[in-house]
């Protein structure tokens, strides 16, 4: 049985013992409860509950229990929590790939289940695995761009997540009173955290027949420690500009800035990728419809141009994780709008916008009264001085404190004023 899996003298590597994994584990435990909660914070930022064309898992039921209305303060809320969701990710990647590769031998142990307890570890243990490759390879392909699933990234990193951090969560509660004793023995032992003993319940990671070290325990932890920095250092860049976008080689905006010039900071999607034409988006042929209770009006940009316009330094930031510092947006208040087809600006209810974009998931977004109320809201005609460049929206687009990129509709065509709930 030696050459079975199952076999314990299969897997010679002297680095396996519990102080390995339990330290793995231990660095896991703190990233991959951060990743979850900015998860749903995430999820929470595009106010699913708002609207149907918010919502992407509709069939969310008693999992949409926390939703709350996203704030506005501080503006630069879903930069931080997204960018540190997607930094924060990639860089456990070599932490969760020592631990899967830490605890493999625990897969094939004979037999299946010894007691009720050490069923549920196994179960747990199956699902922990299955949930977090599937998490951590559909947030990599997404933050690349490339949308290969079966069905919307949304609902399948929604629902993954869930069952994922369920399994994770009673995998917790076996195995951390284990992981901390193995941790105070190591603490106790000698410099190079030799494996303290086992119970016989408990069956151990150290092999009966080790193979000659190649490195130390410590060496090891260097290792990943380091592959973690690397990542790290190669994709935090994306949320900054200038040169630091550059270090961002593993993100699919850490490459030079999109041109220079007032229009030049990073964008998702061109005018020309969805079917944006200089012929409908021209002065004679664009106009807004803003609808509301008195009615409904039509406004070209230049009449736009004429209503009463307001600055607002705002970031942008995407699902993907890149974002930008802040951009100066000029233009027309929400609320100022929400007040020329007949409601107060103080309380200026949700809004439905729609875009010329006629494919894709946000063509059509909404946004709730509080982000229609903020007076840094605006329908933006031009940034730092200059017009809309087509790319970025032009003849109009919107920028909110605080929301997610997709939610700021680029090339709108009509705005709803209205309770959407």
């Amino acid at each position: 049985m030696e050459r079975s899996p199952s076999s314990p003298a299969f897997w010679r590597s002297p680095l396996r013992g519990p102080w390995f994994t339990s330290l793995l584990g231990v660095v896991l435990l703190v990233g991959i409860t951060v990743l979850f909660v900015t998860g749903l914070l995430s999820y929470a930022a595009y106010n699913p509950d708002l609207s149907p064309v918010n919502d992407k898992t509709p069939d969310k039921g008693v999992l949409g229990f926390y939703l709350f209305p996203w704030p506005t303060d501080p503006p630069w809320l879903y930069r931080l929590t997204q960018g540190v969701h997607v930094t924060l990710g990639i860089a456990l990647v070599p932490v969760l790939l020592a631990k899967l590769w830490s605890v493999v031998p625990r897969l094939f142990q004979l037999p299946p289940a010894r007691s009720v307890a050490h069923a549920l570890e196994r179960l747990s243990l199956l699902l922990l695995v299955g949930g977090v490759l599937f998490e951590f390879v559909t947030g990599v392909f997404n933050i690349q761009l490339d949308y290969v699933f079966p069905g919307s990234f949304y609902a399948l990193h929604f629902y993954g997540a869930w069952v994922f951090f369920a399994a994770f969560a009673v995998h917790v509660v076996l195995r951390a009173p284990t992981a901390v004793r193995n941790l105070r023995r190591m603490r106790a032992g000698d410099e190079e955290g030799a494996a303290p003993p086992v119970s016989a319940e408990e069956p151990s990671l150290v092999s009966p027949d080790p193979a000659e070290p190649t490195v130390s325990r410590r060496g090891a932890v260097w290792l990943v420690g380091g592959g973690s920095l690397l990542l790290l250092g190669t994709t935090v860049g994306q949320n900054f500009d200038g040169p630091a976008r550059r270090t961002a080689l593993l993100a699919p905006h850490g490459g030079a800035e999109p041109g220079s010039g007032p229009n030049g900071f990073q964008i998702n999607k061109t005018a020309a990728a969805r079917g944006i034409s200089a012929a409908e988006t021209s002065e004679e042929a664009w106009r807004l419809v803003v609808t509301g209770p008195s009615g409904s009006v039509r406004l070209s940009r230049a009449e736009l141009a004429r209503l009463p316009l307001h600055s607002a330094a705002l970031p942008i930031a995407c699902v993907e994780g890149w974002s930008t510092s802040d951009q100066w947006w000029r233009g027309v208040r929400l609320r100022d709008l929400a007040a020329l087809v007949g409601h107060e600006p103080e309380t200026a209810p949700d809004v439905l916008v729609e875009s010329l974009q006629r494919h894709g998931a946000f063509r059509r977004a909404a946004l709730r009264s509080n982000q229609v109320r903020d007076p840094r809201s605006l329908l933006a005609l031009d940034v730092n001085g200059e017009r809309l460049s087509p790319d970025h929206g032009h003849p109009a687009r919107i920028i909110v404190p605080a929301a997610p990129g997709v939610l700021n509709t680029k090339w709108v065509a009509r705005m709803t004023f209205g309770d959407l709930r």
